[in-house]
């Protein structure tokens, strides 16, 4: 379903198309780290600090409900990237590479004229190089961190100011220390910061491509709100603990609560969730300053601009401050789309996928579609129309535990073979509790608290079998399915991981 608060009239259905005399839009692509879908403003978050990213959805089309293909980070990138589901992109455990040879969509846009280029995270997992993945200029991970430190010298903190202690030790220090369950800032002001780095890198290609005569496509990509939910010093009291709500946690939960998790205080979990919501604020800064030198320089009229993020965070849904699981708070995502004058300020609430994006793209920037995509182009709510067969559902997977997800308007389906031991830190009492499945009534049950499988088992086969149709219409081993083998073992069969990872470690 689509709403419309300014949508007057239905626009064209090639409203992007490349019009006489004018040069083909521009993209700039924004996208954060662990940034929940109901975490701003937008979203009717009162607390949520995002004025910059609420002004864009005003603005332009919001998809609330947008959903990440895996509730990790290298899996979720690179299928985003791809247009292909993790397992079929080939990355779907988080130190995994992307093969330089997969065809993405920044190649093709590349390929189509466009002059491309990426500023921070991107999890490519190897050393970055001009042309690696279709970027003719990239700084990412490692190299984007030497600039930083080599180029900004730091003005001091003020004196009395406490901050978080260096350098970060996820899982080799207490949770309330490395989830920043103090609250307390990084040691540098705004200006020092390395997500103000990354976005004055970006601002610094914008005025170089503002004099260019190709088409730019450039991604600008912050860690924020990813833990430890760094944040200047300016802003170490910008919200207040006490007023964080801390989620309840559900009789259902006890067994999956991750063990580092269970010794934290409420006020720790107080303050980890305003760290959170502090590091967003600062996120929301930058990608405010990147959208402000565009309209400065007047490429606004004539960029699309999307944003969204890898995937979302659990605040302490389910006992848990992470992402590496099916429910809502973990999956759902951020998704805005703009283009001032050709799209026009509405909410989709129709079911979207990560996946939908490559194509998307690609149609509205007139470029050729990728050979392979298993995402369908949501251009048409664009252009104030619903596809001809929206999205029934929407298909997730976390195959470093096995387990995948799908979830339509009603119900939500978690699966998981339950045989592979937790090597990402998250380990509960029971490292293999055997084959689990979840059913979650959402219109009864939005929090998702009560299994309600054993009560519904048409249902549960039901989404089982749209889950199995999507690894048979999209796996590379599909062929290899082992005959007569019942549909839960079928499914089974494409759930373990098959990526050549290097060895796993705890990785937040």
């Amino acid at each position: 379903m689509i709403t419309r608060r300014a949508f007057a009239s239905s626009l064209a259905p090639a409203f992007l198309a490349r019009a006489q005399g004018r040069r083909r839009p521009n993209l700039l692509f924004l996208i954060a780290d662990d940034h929940a879908g109901y975490v701003m403003g937008c979203d009717g978050n009162a607390q949520a600090l995002t004025p910059n990213l609420d002004a864009l959805a005003a603005q332009g089309t919001r998809f609330a409900a947008h959903y990440c293909n895996s509730p990790v980070c290298t899996p979720s990138r690179q299928s985003l990237l791809t247009g292909q589901m993790p397992h079929m992109a080939g990355v779907t455990q988080l130190r995994t590479a992307l093969d330089p040879a997969k065809p993405n969509f920044a190649k093709q846009l590349k390929a189509a004229g466009y002059q491309t280029a990426v500023f921070g995270k991107m999890h490519f997992n190897r050393p970055a190089s001009p042309g690696l993945h279709g970027f003719e200029t990239i700084m990412t991970e490692g190299e984007i961190t030497k600039a930083w430190q080599k180029e900004v010298k730091p003005a001091p903190v003020p004196p009395g100011v406490r901050t978080k202690p260096l350098p970060w030790r996820p899982f080799a220090t207490p949770a309330r220390e490395w989830l920043n369950g103090g609250n307390l800032p990084y040691p540098r002001k705004d200006e020092d910061m390395r997500g103000t780095y990354i976005a004055r890198q970006s601002i610094r290609y914008l005025e170089e491509a503002a004099a260019g005569s190709r088409p730019f496509a450039l991604w600008c990509s912050l860690q924020e709100p990813h833990s430890p939910f760094d944040f200047p010093v300016e802003d170490r009291s910008l919200i207040d603990p006490k007023k964080m709500a801390v989620p309840r946690v559900g009789p259902e939960d006890a067994w999956q609560i991750p063990l580092i998790f269970r010794g934290l205080t409420p006020e720790e979990k107080q303050g980890i969730i305003a760290a959170y919501y502090t590091s967003a604020a600062f996120m929301d800064r930058n990608f405010g300053r990147v959208l402000n030198k565009l309209r400065e320089l007047r490429l606004d009229e004539n960029t699309l601009i999307v944003y969204t993020a890898d995937h979302g965070y659990c605040l302490g849904q389910h006992g848990r401050f992470e992402k590496h699981c099916g429910y809502d708070a973990a999956l759902r995502v951020p998704l805005i789309m703009s283009l001032p004058g050709r799209i026009r300020a509405g909410v989709v609430k129709d079911l979207t996928e990560h996946l939908d994006l490559a194509p998307t793209i690609l149609e509205l920037l007139d470029a050729p579609a990728l050979a392979m995509q298993h995402g369908q182009s949501l251009a048409p709510y664009l252009a104030g129309k619903r596809p001809a067969k929206p999205r029934s559902h929407i298909v997730s997977e976390y195959l470093e535990n096995e387990e995948v997800f799908v979830r339509t308007n009603r119900w939500k389906l978690i699966h998981s073979t339950g045989k592979r031991e937790r090597l990402d830190g998250y380990k509960t009492d029971n490292p293999t509790p055997g084959r689990y499945t979840k059913l979650y009534d959402l219109e009864k049950d939005p929090g998702e608290f009560t299994d309600v499988s054993g009560a519904n088992p048409k249902v549960v086969a039901e989404l089982q079998q749209v889950a199995l149709d999507r690894f048979r219409a999209t796996h590379p081993e599909r062929d290899h399915e082992p005959s007569r083998s019942g549909a839960v073992a079928a499914l089974e069969f494409y759930l373990p991981p098959r990526d050549n990872a290097p060895p796993a470690e705890a990785r937040p």
